[in-house]
């Protein structure tokens, strides 16, 4: 998964774990684009106690999502609801009556998850 995608995905999923104050490092470093000296400046913290902040929101991020796999469990989710979507429209073209089985399977497996 490309970098910035993931840390938004995690940052979606888990961000309100963070403390308000890490949280606002985070995004102004990762979402906002600022640069460490930016954000050290205004602070008043060093630039390494602003890229310390950040890697250890990574590592909490990264942490919750071992633990609690939301995210790999949203992104199956969404290609199950693909796949699903592929054969409807497949059985619409069709009429092949065994793509409802497949359906069918394809929405139990997401129950399941």
């Amino acid at each position: 998964m490309d970098g910035i995608i993931k840390q938004s995905l995690l940052y979606d999923f888990y961000g309100e774990l963070l403390t308000e104050h890490q949280r606002a490092v985070y995004e102004d470093a990762v979402f906002n684009d600022m640069s460490l000296g930016e954000i050290a400046q205004e602070l008043g913290i060093s630039r390494q106690g602003v890229h310390d902040l950040v890697k250890r929101c990574e590592r909490i991020l990264d942490g919750y999502e071992e633990k609690l796999h939301l995210v790999s469990k949203f992104q199956e989710t969404r290609q199950m609801v693909g796949e699903i979507q592929q054969k409807l429209k497949a059985f619409r073209e069709t009429g092949d009556e065994s793509l409802i089985a497949q359906i069918e399977k394809v929405s139990a497996d997401i129950m399941e998850l």
